[in-house]
Order: C-alpha cells, then structure tokens, then sequence
C-alpha cells in the first residue's frame, strides 16, 4: 500500500430518530421562540495528523414563513459558509491540523422564532408548479407499486387536497413505526421492514409526485415538552405539498400516524418543529443526515465523531 492513498473515512449520520407526539394544539396561532445550542465533538485518538478531514455541518436558517433566526454564533470561527442545491447552508471546517490525541469542539448557538401557521382548504383549485414532482433517491415516485397505490388513492371528483389526505391517510394507515435508524425511503415501506419518520415523510411525497404534486422534504429538530419527552426525538422529518390556491402546505404523516390526532398534523405547521434541511438527499452531505464528516487517515490517524447533540431550550 502506497503511504498516503486517499481512502476517505466517512461518519454519516444516516439516520434520525423519530417518534409520534400527541399533544394536540388549539387553533390559536402561536409563536415560539428558541434557543438552540449545538455541540460537535471530534477526538483523534491517532498518533498522527490527518493529511485532510473536513467537517460539514447544516446550519438553522430563515425559512419563510415557518421560522426566523435572530442570531446565529459558530466557534471555532475558521469556517467556509456554503449553499447547496435546495438553498441549504453549511459550516465547512478544514481540521487537517488536528493533534494526535486530542478533541476538537464546535459550538453553534442560535436565536429563532418559529411560527405556527393553519390553512384554510376550503380553496384548493388552480395550477400546479412545475418543480418537486420528479423521482430521486428515497422518493420513488415512479415505482410501480407506488404509482399504482397513488392511482387507487386519487379519484377524479377528488381535489388535489383531497387526493393528497389520502395519501396521508394511506400512510397513518398502513405503516408499521419502527425506530429503525435507517434511510430506506420510500419503496421500502411496500414490504416487512418497518418506517419511521423518513418513511413516512418519503412514501407520502413519493405518492404526491407519483399524481404530478409537487411535494417537498424537510429534516429538522422538533421540541419536546414533558409531555411528549418519551414519545419523540429531537431528530425528526416532515414535509409539505404545494395545493392550487394556497401554494406550499405543510403535514407531519409520522405525528399524525395515530387518528386520534390525525387532523392536528394535516395542513398544520405545529411551532415546535425547527427546519434545519430540505431535501430529501442533499449533495453536501453525501446521503447523511444534518452533517458529514470526512478525512484521509494517513499512517496513524484515527478519527471519530465522539458526540453531536443539539439543546434546545424554550423562550418563556
């Protein structure tokens, strides 16, 4: 083996967890302010330095009209700040010069508004975009089993919101939650497998563009009270449907799984869900989930991401 051939050592985080929440909101709009501490530990229990090792984080930003960020603060503060194709921005960090034998720490700390928003649906007519309705990895909308399910669900009488409840009923109805830790998409759930929330959030889209609906994925934070502290995770995914008349809509199919609390999560952005991507595979991070880590090893470097945990603290 030559001395320093590039053998790339990726951490992805490939999976995240999700779980169903049940606390169901009172149709007064709210908003929730937060703070939100992010901690990323890298220990190199090597003797040697890296040749290369990159650190590729997703940043919390403005999304209208889900959520505002008021402040944003990043150390160390020797960073790139990039975009990607779904206008994601990232935090990249050059640590070539990382030491043998020690830990290196990036803080992120924001300040964000997140706001709860109702949809009026009794206007669903009008044009559709032409953007979100192809397939792509994890949305399989082209699938057979899928287009056919999607063929049976949408009726000719039925509006496109009707077309898409049903798809999100089809969703709550039929899969089985498992915390898998997985990203398998959408054409795993056709079998035995189990899903969680980007299952559920990849099979709805995946029906949505299989009809021409454009429909768009969303990986983020959600905010856990002490009521829901044992039912969900932090890491959490979702996703919203564009609807003639009313533009970008949004829905939760894993929280909304159970029907005692399904309409709560249809139509309805609950202010305790914080964006942080969209998209359901963006190319910065390489099929992971909220950050991605690379470096070449050399002789003796050995890298491991040791910690990467978000605090999020509710603003009374």
């Amino acid at each position: 083996m030559k001395k320093y051939k590039l053998l790339p050592i990726i951490f992805l985080i490939l999976a995240i967890a999700c779980a169903p929440q049940t606390d169901v909101q009172e149709n007064t709009p709210l908003a929730r302010e937060y703070h939100i501490h992010q901690e990323v530990i890298l220990f190199n229990s090597g003797d040697g330095t890296p040749d290369q090792q990159n650190l590729w984080v997703a940043l919390i930003r403005d999304f209208a009209p889900y959520q505002e960020v008021h402040s944003r603060k990043i150390s160390p503060s020797n960073y790139i700040l990039l975009t990607d194709e779904y206008g994601n921005e990232y935090a990249e960090f050059d640590f070539s010069d990382h030491p043998p034998h020690t830990r290196l720490k990036i803080e992120i700390d924001y300040e964000i508004t997140v706001n709860e928003i109702f949809y009026d649906l009794s206007v669903c007519e009008g044009e559709l975009i032409d953007e979100y309705i192809q397939p792509e990895l994890h949305i399989e909308s082209a699938n057979p089993q899928i287009v056919e399910i999607a063929k049976e669900l949408s009726q000719k009488e039925n509006s496109v919101c009707e077309d898409v409840r049903a798809f999100y009923d089809y969703a709550g109805d039929n899969l089985i939650y498992t915390f898998n830790q997985k990203s398998w998409g959408a054409q795993t759930t056709m079998g035995f497998m189990g899903s969680d929330c980007t299952e559920y959030s990849s099979l709805v889209i995946a029906l949505s563009r299989a009809e021409k609906i454009p429909a768009r994925y969303y990986e983020g934070l959600l905010y856990l009270d002490n009521k829901t502290a044992n039912l969900a995770d932090a890491q959490h995914a979702w996703i919203d449907v564009y609807f003639p008349g009313l533009g970008w809509v949004a829905m939760d199919p894993t929280l909304g799984r159970m029907k005692n609390v399904r309409d709560n999560y249809f139509a309805h952005y609950t202010p305790d869900h914080i964006i942080v991507t969209t998209g359901r595979s963006p190319s910065t991070l390489r099929g992971a989930s909220y950050m991605t880590h690379l470096y070449w090893p050399g002789n003796s470097t050995k890298i491991k991401l040791e910690k990467q945990d978000w605090e999020i603290e509710l603003v009374e």
